[in-house]
């Protein structure tokens, strides 16, 4: 098995019916929705939405303050057009606008927002990670 790989990430929400609202009108449709979670199916892996205080509680730490913003998700596309397209196809979703899509010192073009819980996310255009047909990223001269 390989270590290096993430299968799941989940993102705890305050509200999951905003939350879920909010990513179907960015065009994601769930796989599994259940009482309480919500999991999309990405390239690889899955994406979760679980409420806060039930993700404390799962995690072992009930009535522990989930906070956000210390790390960031991101989307690669391959033009600075599909970039634009994605932020605003966000913020007129519902999300916060941090930053608009500029170019940027490493040579790319990227901006930033927050969805309606405050998770970041990077929408992202690398002249320097080439994306496969489907979208996915594999850095140059990995595996």
């Amino acid at each position: 098995m390989t270590p290096q790989r993430v299968t799941l990430i989940t993102l705890g929400v305050e509200d999951l019916g905003r939350a879920r609202a909010f990513y179907e009108a960015l065009g994601w449709g769930p796989a599994v929705a259940q009482d309480g979670v919500v999991f999309y199916q990405m390239h690889g892996a899955v994406l979760g939405l679980f409420g806060k205080a039930a993700l404390a509680a799962d995690q072992g730490r009930p009535g522990r303050t989930l906070g956000t913003g210390a790390m960031t998700l991101a989307q690669n596309f391959a033009t600075e057009a599909e970039v634009d397209a994605a932020w605003e196809a966000a913020v007129t979703s519902g999300a916060a606008p941090l930053k608009r899509p500029e170019k940027v010192f490493w040579g790319g073009y990227s901006g930033y927002y927050a969805d309606p819980d405050g998770h970041v996310w990077e929408v992202a255009m690398n002249p320097f990670w080439p994306l496969g047909e489907d979208g996915s990223l594999t850095l140059p001269g990995g595996a």
